[in-house]
């Protein structure tokens, strides 16, 4: 996801979800699988389990491209495709360092009393984080509190901890969770196109560059969408739709964002348009690339972001999951 920025922003509280019967269990459950960058083999477990079984009820039943040549990354290839949906699956965290030292996996918000939960040799438990100053440098040391002390080389994540209510859904790892979660019900419709759920993006990346590789040497694929989560800031509201990037620390290409803008207002979307100078996806590595890729950062904005409390707009949630539809239907 886009790296920390700091905002404030107060939400609508006159707005109301679109469909208050929405149901976000299996949200609900993604959000409670940790995995830190490095660790994600839980949660790509979970996914490979979860299409082997929902994918004979979707539309059409893809090709799965997982195991040992793809280290954790799950892979969905449905008919022809054209376009590929990039969605990652690995969380910010702390690795245990030596006794109780921690250090951060990727950008996350770092603040006394947050509870964490990691699991090692000696079974899962949870801690807390906590925060001094170096008196010689001003530096902060990270370190946790707990009943025992974690094995070197522990993962340690935020605590979940749900909150919903009829317009608000609340949880650490909505990044990208909340990604993931759309890219599977997408999937559910699915007939051209590809989904790949990466590995490692909240702390530099790497899955994308030999993924990328892959789909455009065999299926000839030169355009991408980022199913990630931004954030709310001056000019993105909660309850307004998800956005469309026009730019964070890297700038697509402008023709191709505007055909995604213009298919979106043709099919009466609602969606917002986004500025950064920061942050930044698994559209590094596209960027990059040696093969022509286009891309756009498209997915809803979140509050509170990369602490245990990010929280999302229902509506943006069901916005964000028809956009995807229809883009898939027209790029």
């Amino acid at each position: 996801m886009k790296q920390e920025k700091k905002t404030s922003s107060k939400p609508n509280k006159k707005a109301k979800s679109s469909n208050e019967m929405l149901n976000l269990s299996l949200l609900k459950q993604l959000c409670h699988i940790p995995a830190p960058c490095g660790n994600e083999g839980p949660l790509s477990e979970f996914l490979l389990n979860y299409v082997k079984k929902e994918s004979k009820n979707w539309r059409c039943k893809p090709k799965m491209l997982y195991g040992k040549k793809w280290q954790h990354n799950l892979i969905l290839v449905f008919g022809k495709p054209s376009t590929a949906v990039f969605a990652h699956i690995d969380n910010i965290g702390f690795t245990v360092r030596y006794g109780k030292q921690l250090v951060k996996i990727g950008g996350p918000v770092c603040k006394n009393g947050f509870k964490l939960i990691g699991k090692d040799g000696k079974g899962t438990q949870q801690a807390q984080l906590h925060i001094s100053i170096n008196s010689k440098t001003g530096e902060k040391n990270l370190t946790y509190e707990a009943k025992r002390e974690f094995e070197t080389g522990t993962e340690l994540s935020f605590l979940p901890d749900w909150r919903e209510n009829k317009d608000f859904v609340q949880c650490c790892y909505m990044d990208n969770r909340l990604g993931v979660y759309t890219a599977l019900k997408l999937a559910e419709t699915l007939e051209n196109g590809v989904i790949v759920f990466s590995t490692y993006e909240e702390h530099g990346g790497g899955s994308v560059s030999y993924i990328q590789k892959y789909l455009a040497e065999t299926y000839k694929i030169q355009q991408a969408l980022i199913c990630d989560v931004s954030w709310i800031s001056d000019g993105v509201k909660a309850h307004k739709g998800p956005v469309i990037s026009l730019r964070d620390s890297l700038i697509p290409r402008r023709a191709y964002v505007d055909r995604i803008i213009n298919i979106a207002k043709k099919n009466k979307c609602q969606f917002q348009l986004e500025v950064e100078g920061s942050g930044g996806s698994d559209a590094k590595e596209l960027q990059m690339a040696e093969y022509v890729w286009d891309w756009c950062f498209v997915g809803p904005a979140e509050d509170n972001v990369h602490t245990p409390d990010e929280k999302v707009s229902k509506k943006d949630i069901e916005a964000t999951i028809e956009l995807y539809k229809v883009l898939l239907r027209n790029l």
